[in-house]
This record gives structure tokens, sequence and C-alpha cells, in this order.
């Protein structure tokens, strides 16, 4: 439904500004009468901007979601009502498109519905494991403390992202800096020394270059459609249910990334199923609801049969184990743990540990990369290099004899 920005008079004469959402204008005038408001104007919202490809709104940065978690955490701590911390919060925002949002939870919430349920219609900017934590914190009666532990989580989760970026920025300006390099080569370079080599028996190596020169010159527009067309189809693909299926293989299974990535969606998940059972939620219920943090289907599925399995009294990690996705060393500490009573506090340990400890394995994997791009940019030159002075030096030996 649509948003609306109003003007307004209460009964004492003072001026009031506000958003609501409702269906039309007269919807909304009727709905600020039934306030003992006196509508002076009201206009519509134009829509947010629409994101690439998905056609969603603009999504909000983790780190403001983050911030405003922990805003709302605590104003709630200090005694303010939810409606008013909302309605500070919307105002003091200092992005234009989560305070639009805040206000729209901050009408929804008005006019009866829960946090978590106005907040599930901002999918873009409130993730739906967010909101299942905050519904089970309103039901449970710890909502301040689900809030302060997703801003944590939030914060954790948002480092992690922007190290990864970092350590990566140097390797992709190595990789497109070689790439430049070698497309000049063969577009200035590589066409003129060919000019002098007519008519001469040329080496293989030599007439691989002149090939992908030639390609790169004269057929660009066609390697560039084509190039369009595999991208579109290779995005349509991964969209499909089989593509989505072979993405999250590739994302727990491929070379140097795999372990990496597998590791961070593990801790992210000990993560949020430590913190949701130390808040008293039942572990069965914990378990449906942190499925999803992983973020990865193959894991999401293996969670869900290990959820099964606790419901029907068998212990946890025996299908998390058949899943072969799951460290043995991990498994080890759960099971441990299990029979313990202490599942939470050692979920929580072991995103820790094993958060610092894929740090340490990105750090090596981004060390690693630069040398080796830097060994493939050398390549890469010296192979153009080999096949232009081949024929030179058949030249030279040729007119010595």
């Amino acid at each position: 439904m649509p948003t609306f920005e109003y003007k307004a008079r209460d009964p004492k004469g003072e001026q009031i500004n506000g958003t609501l959402v409702a269906e039309s204008y007269a919807a909304a005038a009727r709905m600020l009468d039934e306030r003992t408001l006196l509508p002076v104007e009201v206009n519509e919202q134009k829509a947010a901007g629409k994101a690439l490809f998905s056609g969603g709104s603009r999504k909000v940065s983790a780190s403001k979601v983050g911030m405003f978690y922990e805003q709302l955490a605590d104003l709630l701590k200090a005694g303010v009502p939810a409606l008013r911390a909302l309605n500070v919060l919307s105002k003091q925002s200092s992005n234009a498109a989560l305070s639009r949002v805040v206000r729209e939870v901050h009408e929804d919430v008005s006019g009866g519905e829960t946090l978590s349920g106005a907040m599930d219609k901002h999918p873009t900017v409130f993730q739906h494991l967010h909101v299942s934590m905050i519904r089970a914190g309103e039901k449970g009666g710890f909502l301040e403390d689900v809030l302060h532990r997703l801003s944590d989580f939030v914060s954790r989760q948002d480092e992690l992202r922007n190290k990864f970026i970092g350590s990566m920025i140097y390797p992709c300006v190595l990789l497109g800096g070689a790439l430049s390099a070698v497309t000049l080569l063969m577009v200035l370079v590589v066409p003129r020394i060919r000019q002098l080599l007519e008519g001469q028996d040329l080496p293989i190596p030599s007439l691989i270059v002149f090939a992908i020169s030639d390609a790169i010159s004269r057929h660009y527009a066609t390697i560039g459609g084509v190039a369009l067309i595999l991208f579109l189809g290779i995005y349509g693909f991964m969209r499909s249910k089989a593509g989505r299926e072979l993405w999250a293989f590739l994302q727990l299974r491929a070379w140097g990334v795999g372990k990496i990535y597998t590791m961070v969606a593990l801790c992210r998940f000990c993560r949020i199923f430590g913190t949701m059972l130390r808040n008293g939620i039942p572990i069965l219920h914990a378990l449906r609801i942190s499925k999803d943090s992983a973020g990865n289907k193959i894991l999401a599925e293996a969670i869900d049969k290990a959820a099964e399995s606790v419901g029907a009294g068998e212990p946890l990690t025996a299908p998390l184990l058949k899943s072969k996705v799951f460290p043995p060393a991990m498994l080890d500490m759960i099971a441990v743990a299990e029979e313990s009573n202490t599942l939470e506090k050692v979920l929580i340990d072991i995103a820790d540990t094993q958060e610092a400890r894929t740090g340490r394995q990105l750090d090596l994997f981004v060390r690693m990369l630069e040398p080796i791009l830097l060994l493939m940019m050398g390549l890469m030159v010296l192979f153009i290099a080999v096949a232009l002075l081949l024929p030179i030096l058949n030249m030279a030996t040729s007119g010595l004899k």
C-alpha cells in the first residue's frame, strides 16, 4: 500500500506532521479523522528507487541496520515505549531510506501490528532471520536482549564482509591491470609487428597471438554480444532451481574460497543458534529459525534434517555428521555440550574461535592470490613476447644463412 505524508491540526490547533500507510487518499483522511486530527495537506510519497534486476526497493547497509537495532534496544531498555522509540529513530536516522522504512514500521505498530510483523513487510531492510528472532523475543519477553545481540551479530558480519572486500581490492586491481595491458598489446602492438611478418612461415604461438589480435580488433562487437548473451544466460540459469542448487554446491566446494565460505556460514549459524538458546527459545524452534542464517541451501537442508531428528528424540550431531559439511571437531564439541547441557555457551565459543581462525585463512588466501595473479600476468606477457620474437629470430637466422 502507498505511504502518505500529512500535515494536520490536533484539537488544540497545533500542527502535526507525519506519515501513514493507507489504500487511498480517502482512507488516509479517514484514518486522520479517527485520530481526531484535521487534515491540512496529504501527499503520497514517491516510491523508492528500484534495485537492478530484482526490481525491489534499495537496500539499507548492514551497518545502518545494526545501529538501528542497538539504538532501539537502548531506548526500550531505558523504559521508552516502542511507538515513541520508533518515532524518535525515524527522525534521527541519517539514512533517508531507513528513515522512511522506520516511519512505516511506526505507522503499522501504531495501527495494532506487532513490531516483527511490521518489520516483515520490509524484507530488503530487515532479513527474515532477524524478524524471526525479534518475533521470538516479543513472545518471550526478552526483546531488548535480542535487539542487542542482533546488533552485535550484524556488526560482526559487516566487519567480516568489509574485510573480505578490502582484501580483494588489490588482487582485482592486479587482474584488471593485466587484462588492460594484454588488450593494449593485442590492439596496438601486435598488428604493427604482423605487417612486418607478411609472407613468413609463422610458428604456432605466433598464429595464436595473431588470431586473438584479429578477433579483438575486428570482431569486438561480436565478442561483446556473445559475452552479453553468455552473461544473461548464466544469470537466468542461476535464478532457476538447478542453478541455485549448483551455486550452493560451488559455494561449499569451490577451490580456495569454498572452505572459507563454509566456515563463515557455520560460524553464523552457531552464533545465531547459540544466541536463541541462551534467550530461552526451545532447541527445535531455534533450529528451524536459525537454519536460514547459514545462507546456503545445502546447509539449510542439513540443519532442517537435524531439526526433524531432534523432534524425534535423537541427538543433534548424528544428522549433521551425515551431511559431511560440518567439521568433525565442531561436531565433537557440540556432542559434548549436549551431554553437559552447555550447548548455548559452546556454540557461541565455537563461533568466536572459528571466526578468528577463518579470518587468518582469508588473509593467507589473499596473500597467495597476489603472487598467483602476478605470475599469470607475467606468463601472458611472456607468451606474447615469445610469439612475436620467434618469427623475427627466424628471419634473422635465414638472413645470416
